[in-house]
Parts: C-alpha cells; sequence; structure tokens
C-alpha cells in the first residue's frame, strides 16, 4: 500500500485528491494530520511545507513541488534525497503569458494614461504606438519566460530576452552573462522580470541596474520580490526613471499595509496570482510521474534546489 501526502495553505486538498485518485488507484490520499502509518508514504504534494515536514516519511520516493517556482525549497536542510520535480503546466504558461501580455499592453497602448483622464473626466488623445517600435526585455528564458516571450513575439513587439546562460528562441534576439546584463536593461521600453529566484539571482536589480532602464521605462515584475531591491523600485518610480510598474511579487507578501506602493498612482498592484497550478490540467502529469517513480523510472521536470531551479 502507498500513500501521498499533500501539504499546501493556499490549494485545495478536496480539488487535488478528486482528480488524482482515479489516476492513482492503490494509492492513498491524506492530509499531513490524517497519515496512518508513516512508512507507506512514498509521495508528496507539497507547496511550501515547514520545516521537519518530511521527517517521518522515511521511505519517500518522490517530492512533487505544487507549483514551478521552488525558491521556497532553496537553502533548507530538512529535503528528503528523492526526486523532486515541479509542475510544469501548459496552462500555467498560458496564465503567465496572459498576465505579462495584458501588462506590457497595458504600457504600451498609454492605458495608464487613459485612465487618470477619465477619473479628471478629460478627453485625453494619444496616438497608438506600433508594437514593433517598443522594446519589451524579458529578463529569464526558462520555460515560462520562453513561452512568454513567444507571445509577445507574435504580437509584435520588439523582444529580446537575456539568461545567466545562453539560449536560442527564434524570432528573439537573446543574450547572457552578466556582462550583457547593463546593455540588455538599456535597451528594454518595458523590463518583464521572469527570473527565477536563486542565490546568483537575489538582488540582481539594483538601484544601479535599475537605472540602466530608459528612463520613462515601464517594469512588470512575475518572479519573485527579493530579485528586486523594492526600496529603490520605489524610489526609480516616484522620480519618473520608471514611470509605471505593474507588481505581482514583493520583498515580503502580503504587502504590508503602509508600504508607499499601495498609494503610487503609477503601480498596479495584484496578489501574487500571476501563474497558479490548475489542478484540473496538472493532475495528469503529477500522476504520471508518480507512476514513473512507482516503477523506478526517471521523472519529468526534475528540479535541484541546490541550484535554485
Amino acid at each position: 500500500m502507498s500513500t501521498l501526502v499533500f501539504y499546501s495553505e493556499f490549494d485545495s486538498f478536496e480539488e487535488w485528491s478528486a482528480l488524482l485518485a482515479p489516476r492513482l488507484p492503490g494509492v492513498t490520499i491524506c492530509r499531513a494530520e490524517t497519515v496512518q502509518n508513516p512508512d507507506e508514504v512514498h509521495y508528496a504534494l507539497a507547496w511550501k511545507p515547514p520545516h521537519g515536514f518530511f521527517a517521518p516519511y522515511r521511505h519517500l520516493k518522490l517530492l512533487v513541488n505544487l507549483g514551478a517556482g521552488v525558491d521556497s525549497l532553496v537553502g533548507r536542510d530538512d529535503l528528503p534525497p528523492v526526486p523532486i520535480v515541479r509542475l510544469s503546466d501548459p496552462d500555467m504558461a498560458r496564465m503567465m503569458a496572459g498576465y505579462v501580455l495584458f501588462a506590457v499592453l497595458r504600457y504600451a497602448r498609454d492605458i495608464p494614461a487613459f485612465e487618470r483622464a477619465q477619473r479628471e473626466q478629460r478627453w485625453h488623445y494619444l496616438h497608438p504606438r506600433s508594437s514593433s517600435g517598443i522594446r519589451v526585455g524579458v529578463l529569464g528564458l526558462g520555460e515560462l519566460g520562453a513561452y512568454t516571450a513567444r507571445e509577445l513575439a507574435r504580437q509584435g513587439f520588439d523582444v529580446r530576452g537575456w539568461s545567466r546562460t545562453p539560449k536560442a528562441i527564434d524570432g528573439i534576439h537573446c543574450r547572457s552573462g552578466l556582462a550583457s546584463l547593463n546593455d540588455f536593461l538599456s535597451q528594454s521600453d518595458i523590463l518583464v522580470v521572469m527570473l527565477p529566484l536563486t542565490p546568483q539571482t537575489a538582488g540582481l536589480l539594483s538601484a544601479d541596474r535599475l537605472s540602466r532602464l530608459p528612463c520613462g521605462a515601464a517594469f512588470i515584475n512575475v518572479s519573485r520580490g527579493a530579485i528586486v531591491d523594492q526600496a529603490a523600485l520605489t524610489a526609480a518610480l516616484r522620480s519618473g526613471q520608471i514611470a509605471q510598474a505593474t507588481l505581482d511579487v514583493f520583498e515580503r507578501e502580503p504587502l504590508p499595509p503602509g508600504d508607499p506602493l499601495w498609494r503610487m498612482d503609477n503601480v498596479l498592484i495584484t496578489p501574487h496570482l500571476a501563474s497558479v497550478a490548475i489542478p484540473a490540467s496538472a493532475a495528469q502529469q503529477v500522476a504520471d510521474n508518480i507512476q514513473r517513480a512507482a516503477r523506478g523510472e526517471p521523472v519529468t521536470g526534475q528540479v535541484f534546489p541546490a541550484r535554485g531551479y
């Protein structure tokens, strides 16, 4: 008998168990507090489990991270010595690309200016710009970043991409390495941050690097708040060096009520929902990896928290 233990403060156990049970005959699916025999727990499906969570499960074979980002696992000293996989669901990629496309189009079509004019009951005409003349820099070309870059290119934007290691994407001018980062930033009218949070990317967008953006640039962050110096970003938004920002992630979440970003009319804030795991489309991937692990076969989507991705 095998058991899958579930842990998440954000995801629905009922929804996940209802979808996984038909796909995993012979596997009991339960929350940690209802596990009857820890030695029968062979699989874990979890999002941000507390420290020590895995200690009772001595026969664990697989940990499935309930999301694409694995930064919550980086630096932990209590991870089991088993394969760790993340969700790699096409619906998550489409959701992320849709959010970014919305944010980019909002700036490309000057929607914030029209929103202000509406509040002032003022007819304010701005002639639409050609998307081909707007340089969109996608910082991070992993699975979600590459998908998003392609979607932006399909909309006719001049899309450039940057990653720590070399990548090649048809139709996207790709650059890599820290030596090219400042030049990449200087050519991004709209910057989209999509890097994973790792020891190498934490604090990457410092005050100096933010100053490399063209004056009046727009800034979109859908990755992790700790990649950006939030105080420096706030200062750049106040000065107009960065004209507009769409922020889905922050150094502290929830964003504290007194944070100045809340009161800035050139900032759109959303509560870390640009892309989330969709059980209906991701359940089959989870079940397939559990079945592979049960048969002793290699799993797909394996990640290595020591690297940060």
